[in-house]
């Protein structure tokens, strides 16, 4: 199986993306694939579509199952993820179309980012994937939630992220 992973922050030692290598390990994927979202801002006027924005609709396209992790800025998902996710949509054919998708969030509050998954499941309903329910992944006071290697501490929430990683390969249909 193919998995990409998509974090809604570029900040190098983000937490949303030592959760999705987590995630990664604990699905265990054939190949893994982290998703470039350093893109340009959305402009409608540009008729070309950038490469950057090109390849990461052919890696949504390819993989067999993505996981996506947001951080929580004011209560909503990241701009750079909302971003990628209005470039993606101007591409067809829609990439996103049934794709098995998890979400999950790291973030410095205690509730974990919940406004930010909700507001993703939002922004990601005209896609129509097919979005995991349950169960949730958040994980709060995320700079204690990470040993010095990334890893995850907390063995509840490690359950919670295997429960919704073997959830998510029963998801994926064979090809």
């Amino acid at each position: 199986m193919k998995l990409l992973g998509i974090s809604g922050s570029l900040r190098a030692g983000s937490y949303n993306t030592m959760l999705l290598a987590e995630a990664a390990r604990v699905f265990a994927p054939r190949e893994y694939r982290l998703a470039n979202l350093d893109l340009p801002l959305f402009n409608e006027d540009i008729a070309d579509k950038p490469a950057s924005v090109l390849k990461l609709h052919a890696d949504i396209l390819a993989a067999d199952a993505v996981i996506i992790a947001t951080p929580e800025y004011n209560k909503n998902l990241s701009g750079v993820l909302k971003n990628a996710l209005d470039w993606v949509s101007m591409v067809r054919p829609n990439a996103w179309e049934g794709k098995p998708v998890a979400i999950m969030s790291a973030a410095a509050g205690v509730t974990g980012g919940v406004r930010a998954q909700y507001s993703l499941r939002h922004c990601m309903t005209p896609f129509n994937p097919r979005i995991l329910q349950a169960p949730e992944v958040m994980v709060g006071n995320a700079a204690e939630a990470f040993d010095d290697h990334g890893k995850l501490t907390d063995t509840r929430t490690l359950g919670l992220l295997g429960e919704q990683m073997d959830a998510l390969k029963n998801e994926v249909s064979p090809r």
